[in-house]
């Protein structure tokens, strides 16, 4: 009987090994594809080209934000700049890879500093949607005490007048305004610079009609990502980023964070946040407005069962993760441990 047991348990691992490289070699029909990239397009789309507001935009303006965004000069000890938090500097995917971020003083802020990457195209900016644009955006972290910490708009200005080289750009940049160096203008620029930062992967190149832009795998993925009515939240060309949401909307999410409440002090927007955009999240874990969960795993459990009300099984889970990683831009890459060091 021993002898029959280990035996049923080999054929009951062959089995399942079977099943697994049976999943993975499922192939796809041309008309399977196409109806899948059909109902796809029904909730999502093509990232745009160009960002609201790009058409404004100048090279002067663009090359001096820039500047300001990789510069310490911004920090009360000169010490951070926007790309400390933000990394977009050798194909970073615009965070940190921390949970919160340390300011300038080494105290950390209370929510994971979101990517850099296609702000402009969010409906609002922060996970509590109190700027409406990226210039308003800009304008917060510098003076926020817990961030750069620069005590007010005065200091600034002082500092980017008495450099070497920003009185000449922002002339350049903001021509026939007399005193160009404000901090409107400067705002203008590191928003303008923003702009630029759209990424591109393998989901828009199978959205476009590129049959083979996804692996058989991923196509999978993105049928139980639509099939488990992840879309009622992450839907649009970013996937998201385009409205608020309740986290725990079917089962309470662990947060004390008042989210939206904050600012607007209704009852009704407590615990709600902007739903992130699902474009590079692969990359820019970790996840949630606290940072809480560090696996892109664990995020799709968490947002099925708090979300959705639903219980995914582990192939779900694990084909829902699949898809998610070919919305990473073609020429970004995560945060590493390496990368974390040296900007």
């Amino acid at each position: 009987m021993k002898k029959l047991s280990n035996l049923t348990h080999l054929l009951l691992i062959a089995a399942l090994a079977g099943f697994s490289v049976a999943r993975a070699a499922q192939s796809w029909s041309p008309e399977e594809i196409q109806a899948l990239r059909k109902e796809a397009l029904q909730f999502t789309g093509v990232i745009p080209d160009k960002m609201p507001g790009a058409e404004k935009d100048t090279r002067e303006q663009i090359a001096l934000g820039k500047k300001l965004y990789f510069d310490n000069l911004l920090s009360k000890n000169q010490t951070q700049s926007c790309n400390t938090c933000h990394r977009v500097d050798g194909g970073l995917p615009g965070s940190d890879g921390e949970a919160t971020s340390p300011g300038a003083f080494g105290k950390r802020g209370d929510r994971n500093a979101p990517t850099t990457l296609n702000a402009g195209f969010h409906h609002a900016q922060f996970w509590d949607g109190r700027a409406p644009t990226l210039e308003e955006q800009a304008k917060g972290p510098v003076l926020n005490p817990v961030e750069m910490a620069m005590p007010d708009e005065t200091e600034v200005l002082q500092r980017l007048r008495t450099h070497a080289e920003y009185p000449a750009l922002f002339k350049t940049a903001f021509p026939g305004t007399g005193d160009a160096v404000t901090y409107d203008h400067m705002a203008q620029a590191i928003a303008a610079f923003e702009r630029t930062l759209i990424t591109r992967d393998r989901f828009d190149d199978f959205l476009k009609g590129k049959d083979a832009a996804l692996r058989p795998e991923e196509l999978r993925g993105l049928k139980t990502f639509l099939a488990n009515g992840c879309t009622a939240c992450h839907n649009g060309p970013l996937l998201g980023a385009n409205t608020y949401q309740k986290a725990g909307l079917i089962h309470p999410f662990p947060t004390k964070d008042p989210g939206r409440r904050a600012v607007t002090q209704d009852e009704s927007d407590e615990a709600k946040f902007k739903v992130p955009t699902l474009r590079n999240v692969a990359l820019t874990g970790p996840y949630f407005h606290d940072g809480s969960i560090r696996s892109l795993d664990d995020a799709v459990r968490m947002m099925g069962w708090h979300q959705l009300g639903k219980e995914l099984s582990t192939d779900e889970i694990r084909d829902i993760a699949t898809f998610l990683h070919a919305l990473s831009g073609k020429d970004r890459r995560p945060i590493t441990t390496a990368s974390k060091t040296a900007p």
